[in-house]
């Protein structure tokens, strides 16, 4: 990598190599979805016995995400904890650490679309499935229950009609 790339990157630049470029990087989130589903497809093969993707279930995806809580840094206070619901607990406790509800969402998200990107079918998608949805959910009522922190449907905010506000420099997509 040349110094001038790296300052780039360092700068925060978004100067983007030109299509057809050898060298083209993909995007941060691209590269991740790769390291994902690689990983993913590592767990499967070693399953005894190993899961071939095309069999493939939501309760395999459930076990992958329960695995990847032993590699987790959020500490999630049990019922039985003096800091339960304790957003900044005094001090350290032996409650277990797990992944946050954030990181499982973001992950599910990548397996999703990197499952259908590599053939899988939208109505098999197994990230998909509302065993996966009412686990994530639990997940963060769970975690937010520990931790003393509400989690709360944000509102969408009401967009502005157009050219109401001309000094605005503010750009709403709808």
């Amino acid at each position: 990598m040349s110094s001038e790339r790296g300052k780039d990157i360092a700068e925060g630049s978004s100067r983007v190599n030109p299509p057809g470029d050898p060298q083209q990087t993909p995007s941060r989130y691209e590269s991740q979805k790769r390291r994902d589903w690689n990983t993913f497809g590592q767990y499967l093969k070693n399953q005894r016995p190993p899961v071939p993707l095309s069999q493939c279930n939501s309760n395999h995806v459930l076990d992958f995400l329960q695995y990847l809580d032993q590699f987790g840094k959020t500490k999630v206070h049990l019922q039985g904890c003096m800091y339960y619901g304790q957003p900044e607990p005094p001090a350290p406790c032996t409650c277990p650490v797990r992944q946050a509800w954030g990181s499982l969402d973001a992950l599910i998200g990548r397996l999703r679309a990197a499952y259908e990107e590599n053939g899988g079918s939208p109505e098999t998608n197994p990230f998909a499935t509302g065993a996966i949805r009412v686990f994530l959910r639990e997940v963060r009522q769970g975690q937010a229950k520990a931790r003393g922190i509400p989690y709360k449907k944000k509102k969408k905010k009401p967009t502005q009609g157009k050219g109401n506000d001309e000094s605005s420099s503010t750009i709403h997509f709808s």
